[in-house]
């Protein structure tokens, strides 16, 4: 689709494209300092003499912006409830404001990064708002992550300051000792703050509120770490123009309007929260949260606050199901529930609709690198019965605006039905990886973003995911894709969680291996998931053994299942791993 009918599409003006380069896009000096892995010089601030022009045209697309056209039309109305605190936009915008004058006051400045380790609440909000109005960069920090990962994160970004919550601050001291660039430490909770740490809201209190800086377009606007499978984690650099684009389209896809109540469940510093949450402040809905995620505790938050919408990965939407606790009646005010982030087992989706009939389920799937999305299966594809009912196993059709093609290991695009490389071309790309030239030369191929996901397209245009790439696994020549075989065993009665890896042997190279987590009650066998998946996948994709458990997975901080950490005993002592 040409640009300029991409954002025509939206009923927006066409923005301009990030430059090709490793860094920012801001001219040949962004070239050089992407080259050596620098970060991006932000625009200066707009004094009261600047052109009126200049300074509109920098501010578009900017997160600040949506949160000014709310508060111009929707002042009183609700913005955020959490707990027992529930402010308005007018509110909301007011401590934005004075929290920013106080990041400043701190000596923030345009394009310095400000980080989060946190729980969710509507200081998370108030602290992205706030670093955005200042005109600096936020760096969401992975809960899951250890001090000394998250002191690499710090290092990495060089941030002055970081916020944490009591959840996390006696972890604080450790991370701050490993941080070169670290300042300032801002304790986020009503307390006393530790020693050595600033009180939240004493910046909020005592600070004027000061003028947007009207951050926008191509500067970045965040810092969001991947997951860091391989070696150390990778920053990715998001502008601004990337987010806006997603926050849009989420809110298109998601149906959101003034009326809807969002629940903040899944971790904040994960991009598809992230993007919902953008979606919400577009639209001047109503921002819940739940600090974290339990089965009862997000259930106990969708009755408590009368939610209508949320976004959870496919565990946690399980994990509910097989909750004793599950009780439709406790979801009559939800209606959308959009899930993506790992594989939805067929199994657990069925049931899911079965049950709730009356939620209409929305799948999104993209990646950090696309500030997230890149296809959406709609509401009204969810059909377990049907001549259409082969599409609940996609991942939908792209997103306006969002180009998707399958390519093979040299790149040249692949005919439908034929599995390859899902590559992406969209307004919401990255710029690249912080501080990797060479990562970020391998991700960012003319203007494509190379996924490192395996799918292949119908002809109607759907696009199926077959797998992670590096999950595949190549059992006596032949290729299997773990999601498939995942999604087969999760249709056996009993199955809680379940995850498919390749292990050593002699005789294939790669054997596929299932682990599965029982129901609570359910009397599951090795024999008994291999019969199951008997007619279902061909004979090279059935496990060759199966290992009943009755604890849950290993999860990251995104609710996905670590299947490097279920792999690595198997691959224990050996020179070589496949995968």
């Amino acid at each position: 689709m040409p640009e300029r009918s991409i954002w025509a599409s939206l009923g927006l003006s066409a923005a301009k494209p990030a430059a090709a380069t490793n860094g920012s896009p801001n001219g040949a000096q962004a070239a050089a300092d992407a080259q050596r892995g620098a970060p991006a010089q932000a625009a200066p601030t707009p004094s009261a003499g600047a052109d009126a022009a200049s300074s509109a045209a920098r501010s578009m697309f900017g997160q600040t912006q949506m949160l000014h056209c709310t508060v111009a039309s929707r002042p009183n109305a609700l913005a955020t409830v959490c707990g027992a605190r529930r402010r308005t936009w007018a509110e909301l915008n007011e401590r934005v404001s004075r929290l920013a004058a106080g990041l400043i006051g701190l000596g923030v400045e345009p394009g310095d990064r400000v980080a989060i380790l946190a729980l969710n609440s509507d200081r998370y909000t108030e602290y992205l708002f706030a670093v955005w109005w200042a005109g600096a960069v936020v760096v969401p920090m992975n809960i899951r992550w250890s001090p000394a990962e998250n002191a690499y994160s710090l290092n990495d970004s060089g941030a002055k300051v970081l916020f944490v919550d009591k959840a996390f601050s006696a972890a604080a001291p450790a991370i701050r000792a490993g941080s070169e660039a670290l300042r300032h430490i801002v304790y986020l909770d009503d307390d006393a703050a530790p020693d050595g740490m600033v009180r939240y809201e004493a910046l909020v209190d005592d600070n004027d509120p000061v003028a947007d800086a009207g951050a926008g377009g191509e500067e970045l606007a965040g810092l969001y770490y991947t997951g860091g499978t391989t070696g150390f984690p990778k920053g990715v650099m998001v502008p601004h123009r990337a987010l806006w684009y997603n926050n849009i389209v989420i809110s298109k896809y998601g149906e959101m309007d003034q009326d809807s109540v969002h629940l903040h469940v899944a971790p904040m510093f994960h991009m598809a929260d992230g993007a919902a949450g953008g979606g919400i402040s577009m639209v001047g809905g109503v921002h819940a949260y739940a600090p974290a995620f339990t089965p009862d505790g997000a259930m106990d938050a969708i009755e408590a606050y009368g939610v209508t919408s949320t976004v959870m990965v496919p565990t946690m939407l399980a994990m509910m199901l097989n909750s004793p606790a599950f009780d439709p009646e406790r979801f009559k005010t939800l209606k959308y529930i959009t899930y993506g982030g790992s594989p939805m087992p067929e199994g657990v989706l069925r049931g899911l609709i079965e049950k709730l009939p009356h939620i209409r389920f929305v799948q999104g799937y993209g990646q950090t690198e696309l500030a997230p999305l890149v296809s959406m299966l709609p509401a009204d594809d969810h059909q377990p019965e049907g001549p259409k009912s082969h599409r609940i196993r996609s991942a939908g059709v792209p997103v306006v605006g969002c180009e998707v093609k399958i390519v093979d290991p040299a790149g040249a695009a692949l005919p439908n039905g034929e599995v390859g490389e899902i590559a992406v071309k969209s307004p919401g790309a990255m710029h690249g990886y912080w501080n990797k030239p060479e990562q970020t030369a391998a991700a960012l191929k003319d203007g494509w973003v190379m996924t490192g996901d395996g799918g292949y397209r119908d002809d109607d245009g759907y696009v199926f995911i077959v797998d992670r790439m590096k999950d595949m696994i190549v059992t006596g020549g032949e290729n299997v894709f773990s999601a498939e075989v995942e999604s087969a065993i999760s249709t056996m009665p009993g199955v809680a969680q379940v995850a498919v890896v390749g292990v050593p042997s002699e005789q294939w190279g790669e054997a596929v291996h299932a682990i599965v987590v029982a129901a609570p009650g359910a009397a599951l066998s090795e024999q008994g998931v291999i019969d199951h998946v008997a007619s279902l996948i061909a004979n090279y994709k059935r496990p060759r053994s199966v290992e009943i458990r009755s604890e849950p997975l290993p999860m990251s901080g995104a609710g996905k299942i670590l299947k490097r950490e279920l792999r690595a005993p198997f691959w224990e002592g050996r020179d070589k791993q496949v995968h």
